[in-house]
């Protein structure tokens, strides 16, 4: 199993470095082709005192629409072109503006979705609806987290193992990256209560699968803890040096999340590292 058909999701320059660091490299390393994908907003139409459009307004806002996409394209272009990458461009419009919203239909036929972790203090441009893309595209998604910089090459990868649906697809679509990494750990946090198995076993099927494809599969497990499952995850993660996260993308109900929080969106806003999610 390999990726050949990434997508890469640009909401503006700001972000579009930094997640054309970690597309490229893999599309290299994977011989892959590289879809980049920018969208803008439809120009709202604005009316005049006397009640006409104001076709000026519209029209000032296409051409700036215009102006900013072309800009993101050729910083695709230039960097892919650079790298001898196969590649296309996508420029969209949607009532948002949001590339993670009009990314969904394009990342449904690719092997894997690269997207930065957006910037609460970025500005509107980068605060894309990346979960709706992760819950909603049935593809994997790869974060690039906004404040720390990536390693493309993961040589040391975290699976946060729980048993789940989940997890088995979020695993099995990082394969490829688990077979090339030096190593790979398989976490389970309180495996007595999460499915009745116990702690020195539960994690022992997975980790003999991932062997047999090759990966280099070491096991840790840890006790229920009190701060949490995305906190423990977090923790093991600065205590690892892990450079790259995979776990399965949980939702609850928003009253359970409410009170309670949850390990996906704990670690969407946190991200201390690479992360990859599956659905």
């Amino acid at each position: 199993m390999s990726y050949k058909t990434l997508l890469a999701v640009l909401q503006d320059k700001a972000d579009a470095s930094r997640v054309l660091d970690c597309a490229l490299p893999l599309a290299t390393r994977f011989s892959a082709h590289l879809i980049g994908v920018h969208a803008e907003a439809i120009p709202v139409p604005y009316v005049t005192p006397m009640g006409f459009p104001d076709t000026d307004f519209i029209a000032a806002s296409a051409e700036a629409n215009q102006r900013r996409s072309a800009e993101i394209a050729a910083i695709f272009e230039d960097r892919a072109a650079r790298e001898g990458i196969s590649r296309e461009w996508q420029a969209l419009e949607n009532v948002s503006g949001d590339a993670a919203i009009g990314a969904v239909s394009a990342a449904r036929c690719c092997d894997l979705i690269i997207a930065q972790q957006s910037d609460p203090d970025g500005g509107s441009g980068t605060l894309a609806n990346l979960e709706a893309l992760l819950f909603d595209s049935g593809r994997p998604l790869l974060f690039v987290p906004y404040a720390v910089s990536v390693d493309s090459r993961f040589r040391k990868v975290l699976v946060a193992w729980n048993g789940s649906a989940q997890a088995a697809r979020a695993v099995f679509d990082a394969l490829p990256l688990l077979v090339m990494a030096d190593e790979v750990e398989i976490l389970q946090i309180g495996a007595d209560e999460t499915y009745g198995q116990d702690r020195a076993v539960a994690g022992i099927d997975i980790a003999a699968s991932l062997a047999r494809h090759g990966a280099k599969v070491s096991y840790a497990s840890e006790p229920s803890v009190d701060i949490g499952v995305g906190e423990a995850i977090e923790s093991h993660i600065t205590d690892s040096n892990s450079d790259l996260l995979v776990m399965g993308a949980y939702s609850q109900s928003w009253l359970k999340e409410f009170f309670f929080g949850g390990a996906t969106r704990t670690l969407l806003k946190s991200m201390p590292t690479a992360t990859l999610m599956s659905r």
